[in-house]
């Protein structure tokens, strides 16, 4: 069931379903904010934690707001920053602790001590004025035990609470009309179990948000798409909430999951695949067969004589006038020109999948 509603932002209407690149650090890799525009981009993502930590929230605040500050007018959300902060504690537990009101981590630039809270989360989203924003949520890792899962869905819920509480605050203090303030979004944990899933669900949209998000990784443990836990998901979000998939995904997988009913999706995979050299292409066969698309390795030696240019069917002129000979060439002398046409490719493949749902 493909979705279609609008969303009201202070800096444009969005239409579902709609993609999101990662802007992590306030910028999408390589890419000017007129080059996303080109792109068909109309939203981007950014994270609450690598801001904070650089160039930090204050500096941003005085320069006006994060859309002032990264020269893009178009809708931003904002990621709370969590999944950062639990992998760097997983991943080092010297780092960092992980408390049922709190996270105190090292800053991995300078191993200052830092305090993150929920209330601290929804402040610093404020403070950089996005259109979008996430609640601070316990994301486990994949092979967590049971009991583990259960703390980290309650521990989440507990933070929803805080985080709506700290926005209810904020709208109130800054004097935010109803008309113009952000959304809010929960997220939705409970790992690969359905019951912890819909409990979680459950105790969320008692709360009350704008929208909801599927909580941790969207792939089993053999790193295939979950498509039966994302659809189960999805069903436990009711019609009036927007559904968000989180960290989703290959082109494929967007398509399956806008028929499951999911809103709106963010990953780095055209941006880093471009990186690499791998082009996303439609092959003209419709969105519901399996190869509506192919991928090219630039990289390729078969590519050397193409005089193709990079995409004829592209709206931007340096794709059409551009070869692929050309394009074989950059990546060879590791040029980051090449890296910038290979990502403006596949962020206007992303955006005409997105058209075409």
């Amino acid at each position: 069931m493909n979705r279609s509603t609008s969303i009201y932002t202070g800096h444009g209407n969005l239409r579902t379903p709609f993609f999101m690149p990662d802007a992590t650090r306030g910028l999408v890799k390589l890419l000017t904010s007129s080059e996303l525009e080109k792109s068909g981009t109309e939203a981007i993502v950014v994270n609450t934690y690598h801001l904070l930590l650089q160039p930090g929230v204050n500096i941003i605040n005085k320069m006006g707001g994060i859309h002032k500050f990264i020269n893009w007018d178009r809708p931003i959300l904002s990621d709370s920053g969590g999944f950062q902060i639990f992998s760097l504690i997983h991943s080092h537990p010297g780092m960092g602790k992980i408390e049922d009101d709190k996270v105190i981590f090292k800053s991995p630039l300078n191993g200052q001590e830092i305090t993150f809270t929920p209330e601290k989360s929804i402040q610093i989203q404020f403070d950089l004025d996005v259109d979008m924003m996430v609640c601070l949520d316990d994301c486990p890792r994949n092979n967590v035990n049971s009991q583990d899962l259960k703390k980290s869905v309650q521990r989440t819920i507990l933070w929803a609470q805080k985080c709506r509480s700290e926005y209810d605050k904020q709208i109130k203090k800054r004097g935010i009309k109803e008309n113009e303030r952000p959304l809010l979004f929960a997220v939705i944990q409970g790992g690969k179990d359905r019951k912890m899933r819909e409990y979680c669900a459950k105790e969320l949209i008692d709360i009350g948000f704008d929208g909801y998000g599927f909580g941790a990784m969207p792939t089993d443990s053999q790193g295939k798409f979950n498509t039966k836990l994302l659809h189960y998901t999805a069903n436990l979000i009711p019609d009036n909430g927007l559904k968000f998939c989180l960290g989703v995904g290959n082109p494929e997988d967007i398509v399956k999951s806008s028929q499951m009913g999911w809103d709106m999706f963010d990953c780095i995979i055209p941006t880093r695949e471009g990186r690499h050299g791998k082009l996303f292409e439609f092959t003209g066969k419709p969105l519901a067969s399996k190869d509506f698309y192919r991928s090219l390795n630039i990289k390729n030696n078969k590519f050397t004589m193409d005089s193709n240019s990079i995409n004829n069917m592209s709206e931007i002129k340096n794709l059409q006038e551009y070869t692929r000979s050309y394009l074989h060439h950059l990546f060879k002398i590791k040029d980051s020109l090449g890296y910038r046409l290979a990502s403006l490719n596949n962020l206007e493949f992303y955006n005409n999948i997105i058209k075409e749902i």
